[in-house]
């Protein structure tokens, strides 16, 4: 076990020059020793793994016998460790559903640029929205690119030749009209979910900020809430994941209106009159009759069901946050008390 300059443990294969830098290193398969150098640990524990790893599953000095099934295995491993959950999730999704039956059974290193090409224009045919095949490329992208960086690959084939602006036009999501936020919150009246529609309108939170949010986060006394979470439902593994708002500008101090303030006491009251709470959800503010958190897809599915009750355009939960606030307080303020 390698020591740093203090005598404590670093791990296998990894010490502490006495300049202050570290030094990781090992012996490969064909006898080579191998070794990086930085100033950051960090930098070189990572440096170990991944070469340790491809130096397991690869020939470096010849072709390598890895399909690209086993390196994205690898990369999206990695990923798990520095990205956010969703990011992570939108990666498997693409790759599961679009990229894995073009190229995952191939040798890594031969994938071609026709293969990537193949990959969107397929995307393509089967009506995917551009948006969405660009998502695929990003994913691809850097799982090739990882590669690359890490001399398993002498270039990344997905490059700029490879084209993906194909496939539908995503809809332009345009903000609600005054008109059509009136019709909407007049749909809404009575309903289960009326608070957190009109909470969104009012404060312009994600969903997943609005699912996450707690009593803590509210200061009644300087009427103001503190955004410092996301929570989703993950279906696939069937349980509740709670993680950072989406970046850092994420966490952030909202100030509340008199409106706001309206919903959050109407919903304290209501949360009080539920038969039953799990006392894990005790300090959740937007809770439904079970006294549990709201689904992330069931606030859009109540959507689209109030805006054919009223005639108007379907939206998302995304579109409902981006209305002009200040024109749509004053009808908040001024609509029946739910």
């Amino acid at each position: 076990m390698g020591k740093d300059l203090k005598g404590k443990e670093l791990g296998e294969g990894i010490v502490q020059r006495s300049n202050g830098t570290y030094q990781a290193r090992f012996v490969d398969k064909f006898g080579k020793r191998r070794q990086k150098k930085s100033k950051k640990l960090q930098e070189v524990r990572q440096w170990l793994a991944d070469a340790s790893y491809i130096d397991e599953h690869s020939d470096l000095d010849q072709p390598t016998d890895m399909i690209v099934d086993a390196w994205f295995d690898y990369w999206i491993g990695i990923k798990k460790q520095t990205v956010r959950p969703n990011t992570v999730r939108n990666y498997t999704e693409r790759y599961e559903r679009n990229i894995r039956c073009i190229i995952g059974s191939k040798l890594l290193t031969e994938v071609k640029p026709v293969h990537c090409q193949r990959i969107f224009s397929k995307m393509a045919e089967e009506g995917y929205k551009t948006s969405t095949i660009y998502q695929a490329r990003i994913a691809l992208f850097n799982m090739l690119e990882f590669a690359k960086e890490n001399d398993v690959l002498l270039a990344n084939p997905c490059k700029k030749s490879v084209k993906s602006d194909m496939g539908k036009p995503s809809e332009k999501k345009e903000a609600l009209t005054i008109d059509v936020q009136k019709k909407f919150l007049e749909s809404v009246v009575g309903y289960s979910y009326e608070n957190q529609y009109r909470f969104v309108l009012q404060t312009g939170l994600r969903t997943g900020e609005l699912i996450g949010l707690k009593w803590e986060d509210i200061d009644f006394e300087n009427r103001t809430m503190k955004i410092q979470r996301t929570m989703e439902y993950r279906y696939k593994v069937g349980e509740w994941r709670v993680g950072p708002p989406k970046s850092k500008s994420g966490y952030r101090t909202i100030p509340l209106t008199d409106e706001a303030i309206r919903i959050l006491e109407n919903q304290k009251a209501k949360n009080r009159s539920l038969k039953v709470t799990p006392i894990e959800w005790k300090d959740i503010v937007f809770l439904c009759r079970k006294g549990t958190p709201v689904k992330n897809s069931t606030y859009d599915t109540g959507l689209f069901k109030y805006c054919d009750r009223v005639g108007i355009p379907r939206f998302s939960m995304h579109v409902l946050r981006n209305p002009n606030l200040n024109k749509i307080q004053t009808f908040c303020q001024d609509s029946t008390p739910y």
